[in-house]
């Protein structure tokens, strides 16, 4: 088993920035690939960004190209997703999860692990 932790959340003004932090402990040496996700009220949880340990590729939602970005520290355990040009949109609550294997970065039932959320809230 492997647990997640996410921090950074907060409120913050459109256009201003934030940064995501998923703490991983547990049975880390399994995990292949990390992700975000984000949930907004009455809509369907949806991806957001991946990474894998594997040669590091990153993939990204439409909707976030060349505002987010995730990155990987893999001595502490810990991804991050840095959210620039951030959007009213953007507002959701933000998991972390890991898989241990890939399934496709976007598929949302190839993970196996997820954290309790952090809330991200963008007001104009």
């Amino acid at each position: 088993q492997a647990q997640l932790v996410e921090s950074g959340g907060g409120l913050v003004q459109a256009g201003g920035s934030l940064r995501l932090s998923c703490a991983a402990s547990g049975r880390t040496l399994s995990i292949l690939t990390m992700g975000w996700f984000r949930q907004a009220p009455g809509k369907e949880r949806e991806f957001v960004a991946a990474i894998r340990r594997s040669g590091g590729g990153t993939y990204y939602a439409d909707s976030v190209k060349g505002r987010f970005t995730i990155s990987t520290d893999y001595a502490k355990n810990t991804v991050y997703l840095q959210m620039n040009s951030l959007k009213p949109e953007d507002t959701a609550v933000y998991y972390c999860a890991a898989a241990v294997r890939f399934a496709g970065a976007d598929y949302l039932s190839g993970y196996d692990y997820w954290g309790q959320g952090t809330q991200v809230t963008v007001v104009s």
